[in-house]
């Protein structure tokens, strides 16, 4: 995280606390400006602490947000800024790697006892998968596209997303989607149902696409294939 951007955010979320800091209950969400206003600080709020930043001090905040607006000398250097919000940003880097590391160790203990489980077969990408439902069709090639239901979970059984909670499968190509997938889809046949363990280095690893999924998860897919579609060929 640049410091620019922890100075913005922080700045932020000073704008929005700044005129309730002492008298909270009374401030009026009914308007769209206070809906808004209210939106913007749960967003930064929610955004800061995913980062590590949960522990700044909302009333140090409205003050240099009041110091600023009132045009009045600020009370910091600016090289005392800079030290700061370096302190910061490596200690929000710290907590960072704690938890990846964290999470990595336990997705690794899931799937050495998870792999024990009678049914569950490790392949030797350390793909897991156990057969929910046996179908006789065809299997599926890197160059194929494919439809299929879906729903992934984290380890603690947390969806994080699911086309049978939607009520709509979805299409795409086996080669365009995690490397867990592409294996786990490539084993099944049409009509079978998997449950696929997905350890993060065929998954997402540290580079999560949500706050949903935390860095180094272990995934946790259904996945039924439901049809092969012949890959489009260029003209």
């Amino acid at each position: 995280m640049k410091q620019h951007r922890l100075a913005a955010a922080v700045a932020l979320v000073g704008l929005v606390l700044a005129g309730c800091d002492s008298q909270t209950s009374e401030v009026k969400l009914e308007n769209p400006a206070q809906k808004a206003s209210y939106g913007i600080g749960l967003n930064m709020g929610k955004s800061l602490a995913q980062e590590g930043m949960d522990d700044l001090d909302p009333k140090a905040v409205a003050l240099g947000i009041e110091d600023a607006i009132g045009k009045k000398e600020q009370r910091l250097k600016d090289d005392e800024l800079v030290e700061a919000f370096a302190f910061l940003q490596k200690r929000a880097e710290e907590r960072m790697a704690a938890m990846n590391e964290e999470s990595a160790k336990a997705g690794k203990t899931f799937l050495e006892e998870n792999g024990k489980r009678e049914g569950v077969v490790t392949t030797e990408s350390g793909l897991q998968y156990e057969v929910l439902k046996k179908a006789e069709g065809d299997q599926p090639k890197v160059s194929d596209v494919v439809s299929v239901h879906y729903e992934g979970k984290l380890t603690d059984g947390s969806v994080f997303d699911s086309s049978i909670e939607r009520g709509s499968p979805i299409e795409l190509p086996v080669s365009g989607v995690i490397p867990g997938w592409v294996e786990g889809l490539q084993l099944m046949h049409v009509g079978e149902k998997y449950k696929l363990y997905i350890p993060s280095e065929l998954a997402y690893g540290e580079q999560s696409p949500t706050p949903a999924i935390p860095a180094n998860s272990v995934l946790v897919f259904e996945l039924e294939l439901l049809e092969i579609k012949a890959a489009k060929t260029e003209e």
